[in-house]
């Protein structure tokens, strides 16, 4: 389980989390949404030690990650698959170097073991044939579908998504929805995915958390949500601007 009690994060004069609270079972795919800059990537950092909170903690099944020493920090990372908005690959690396960098840092398997991790990687995101090509060589999607299997390379039990559709389009967004939620049904991950799409969202998550102004605003099932009479969440999830948003 994961659990943020009270996160607060400024940088400078700007306050970014101020009281940010959710909680994340086992099995469960959470979405965070909201708007541009409002922390959504602040937040999920803390769970992996990227950030340390300015007030409140992160427990990740019940380890206190603020609390943790740098060995003890190493050993939980090794649970949590991390994708990041724009794949971050390495261009002068191969698709196949690239999806083995975690597994080489940890140092526990032999080269044909990390060979096959990777192969198994790349079939569950459905690129079983692009092993030596270099991520310049790949679509935008693809990229993204090989950051995904680098961090299932892993085995891990937690997978953070930070934007995982961003810049791709419908169908290539879709495709990727399916390959996290084939992530949760087949590999039994808990995930927590951050995005801005609607459609995204609703299909993949269970639950579904606004944060806004710095906490979360509403927290609830797809379902509770769709039918939600908050105007801050109903303007953010009907996409408009026409409506006068009230403090917090």
């Amino acid at each position: 389980m994961i659990s943020l009690r009270n996160l607060h994060k400024s940088f400078g004069p700007k306050t970014v989390l101020s009281g940010f609270s959710l909680d994340v079972a086992e099995g469960e795919t959470v979405v965070i949404i909201g708007y541009s800059g409002t922390g959504k990537s602040v937040a999920i950092k803390h769970i992996v030690g990227l950030l340390d909170p300015d007030e409140g903690t992160v427990f990740v099944d019940g380890l206190e990650v603020p609390t943790l020493r740098r060995g003890e920090l190493s050993a939980l990372r090794a649970k949590i698959g991390y994708v990041f908005q724009f794949a971050a690959l390495f261009d002068s690396l191969t698709v196949a170097e690239n999806v083995a960098m975690g597994l080489r840092k940890q140092g526990t398997l032999n080269e044909r073991e990390i060979a096959d991790r990777v192969h198994e990687a790349l079939d569950l995101v459905d690129l079983p044939e692009v092993e030596d090509r270099l991520p310049i060589e790949l679509s935008g999607g693809m990229r993204k579908r090989v950051g995904i299997a680098r961090a299932i390379a892993l085995r891990p039990k937690y997978l953070l998504y930070d934007e995982p559709t961003t810049g791709l389009d419908p169908v290539t967004s879709a495709v990727i929805d399916e390959l996290m939620i084939r992530m949760r049904d087949k590999l039994g991950v808990t995930s927590i995915v951050i995005t801005h799409d609607m459609r995204s969202a609703y299909r993949v998550g269970t639950r579904i958390a606004m944060l806004f102004e710095g906490k979360v605003r509403q927290v609830g099932t797809v379902e509770e949500i769709q039918q939600t009479k908050d105007p801050v969440v109903r303007q953010f999830i009907e996409g408009r601007a026409d409506l006068e948003v009230p403090a917090a």
